[in-house]
């Protein structure tokens, strides 16, 4: 077997290079422009990590500030994208209605020529993502036509804000901010990689934006804490779940949520989601979420040596806080707009068309016969 022929997906192959993020490198897990996550997810908030990603250094005091006042200013929404929304089928997959929504707003806001104004776009998006994820939820669940427009200083708490109707508890707040921060970036993924190949034809971000959401929506990308979910669900205890996923287990069938393309031994977002699952646990007074998907955890590792990723945990995570399951991979969308938007602007810097070749598995040669000597 040749060399060609063991890099299956494409692993292990370099496509290109990029300043935004190291995953799995020796001494630091992951980091987004050299800081690593753990500072960021504990010291940071999202809107530093999201100025840091799309301007490429963290914002002194005046930066952030102006920076909070001017995503709160891009979250409305105009009123034709709101009719495009309240005429998606109540019963799409919301990462659908999320593509939708961006490839409508290219065509009401598009980019300026020469990609002018690719910052404002990127903020932008950042800023109105959760307004049409969350005026769609809301319009179709509830028969409510929300105001997206809310005092929030933070992404995370406007997203609960239009969620629940009132301000979130801090807890709650800080909560869903840092698995925003833990889910921002991450190098080279399907869904990035995918942005950045469509960036390379030199289009425009909304159709970037809205290849890499299609890219995103699949289960084995990330669509799998929506399936992690499913799964957690289906246990009343601990001991259930090891019966459970033992019996899967032998009869072959795949568990989501665990085993990564680049990291060999941890995640090493997963141990921060852990800890905000136990403690939001806690506050619950319930912890059985918590207790079967540690349970599902050790007997992965223990059968297979399978580490829980990002996604295993995030699951109880978010349903702590009362986001339904089918909301849970658009977060993800709302989180990683600021690593997509990077990488489009960082694919324009320095801008080469990518056209990989493949490795034809096809018949030889073959002479044209007329259709009546055909067998």
């Amino acid at each position: 077997m040749n060399d060609k022929k063991k890099t299956g997906g494409l692993a292990g192959i370099s496509a290109g290079e990029t300043a935004l993020c190291t995953v799995g490198k020796e001494g630091a897990g992951l980091t987004y422009r050299g800081y690593d996550i753990y500072d960021l997810a504990e010291k940071g908030s999202f809107e530093e990590v999201a100025y840091l990603l799309l301007r490429g250094k963290l914002p002194n005091k005046k930066e952030l500030d102006s920076y909070i006042e001017h995503l709160k200013v891009l979250r409305d929404l105009p009123e034709q994208l709101k009719s495009v929304l309240e005429m998606t089928p109540k019963d799409s997959h919301p990462m659908d209605v999320l593509r939708t929504g961006v490839s409508f707003l290219g065509n009401i806001e598009p980019e300026a020529k020469e990609f002018s104004d690719q910052e404002l776009v990127a903020d932008r998006l950042l800023a109105c993502l959760p307004s049409m994820l969350l005026y769609w939820h809301r319009y179709h669940q509830d028969g409510k036509k929300i105001n997206v427009v809310t005092d929030d200083d933070s992404i995370s708490g406007h997203f609960l804000h239009m969620l629940h109707d009132s301000p979130p508890s801090e807890l709650h707040r800080k909560t869903l901010d840092t698995t925003l921060i833990l889910y921002a970036e991450h190098e080279f993924n399907a869904s990035t990689f995918t942005g950045r190949v469509i960036t390379a034809t030199l289009s425009d971000m909304h159709s970037a934006v809205t290849g890499a959401i299609g890219a995103l929506r699949g289960a084995l990308h990330g669509g799998a804490n929506e399936a992690a979910m499913a799964l957690i669900e289906q246990y009343n205890n601990a001991d259930e779940a090891v019966e459970g996923v033992l019996s899967l287990l032998k009869h072959k069938q795949k568990i989501m949520g665990f085993g990564h393309r680049v990291y060999t031994t941890s995640d090493p977002r997963n141990s921060v989601n852990k800890k905000m699952s136990k403690i939001l646990s806690e506050e619950t007074g319930d912890k059985t979420l918590y207790d079967v998907s540690e349970a599902i955890e050790s007997v992965m590792w223990n059968e297979k040596k399978l580490f829980a990723n990002a996604d295993f945990f995030a699951a109880s995570v978010y349903h702590f806080m009362g986001i339904p399951t089918y909301l849970f991979t658009p977060i993800f969308v709302c989180s990683r707009i600021t690593g997509w938007a990077a990488h489009i602007m960082e694919q324009r810097a320095n801008n080469k068309l990518i056209r990989p070749a493949a490795e034809y598995t096809g018949p030889n040669l073959q002479e044209w016969k007329a259709i009546n000597n055909r067998l």
